[in-house]
């Protein structure tokens, strides 16, 4: 069996430093040299495993949302119904204020700024979508593909706006309400 290599182990400390540097700076204090000194390494040793701070945040990005998945997704793989989407989704897991809610948003905010990580986001959040589509098709299989489409895109968003929303404004009824919501558009399908 071949051992991992130092390169690829290396690489996934700073990325998990990236991460943990986003979450406690914000993305815009996000730097190489905080970058090394969360991983224990000299800026010199970041920029060798992983090139410069644009390409890194990349990186950071993608490994973020495929690390426990095979797709990117903001769903966890073992979610195999609707009701479990569900769960999750307004579940405490999910919209806690978190690190990786504050991870989340410093991607969203360097969207704005970035085409590549706007790429990555895309990604994750149409392929939640489409996910939650399938999901939804499964339980209401008799229901239009318009409104089967309408009902996975307005999950996704009550679910993101909740959790956005508890950053700023914590609310412990918040997430229940929303699921109440969501459940009852459901419900009408």
């Amino acid at each position: 069996m071949a051992r991992p290599s130092v390169a690829d182990a290396r690489r996934e400390q700073i990325i998990e430093a990236t991460l943990q540097t986003i979450a406690k700076h914000g993305i815009s204090s996000t730097t190489l040299d905080r970058i090394a000194t969360t991983a224990g390494m000299s800026r010199g040793h970041v920029r060798h495993f992983v090139g410069n701070r644009d390409a890194l945040l990349i990186d950071a990005a993608r490994w973020f949302y495929t690390v426990d998945t095979s797709a990117p997704s903001i769903l966890p793989e073992h979610v195999s119904t609707l009701t479990e989407a569900l769960d999750y989704l307004f579940g405490s897991e999910f919209t806690s204020s978190t690190d990786d809610n504050a991870i989340v948003l410093g991607f969203v905010e360097l969207s704005r700024t970035s085409a590549e990580i706007a790429q990555v986001l895309s990604e994750v959040y149409l392929s939640t979508e489409q996910r939650l589509l399938e999901l939804i098709r499964s339980a209401h299989p008799a229901v239009s593909a318009q409104r089967q489409t309408d009902a996975a895109t307005a999950v996704l968003t009550a679910a993101l706006g909740s959790v956005f929303m508890e950053d700023f404004n914590q609310d412990p009824d918040r997430p229940a309400r929303a699921r109440r919501s969501i459940d009852g558009l459901l419900a009408s399908l």
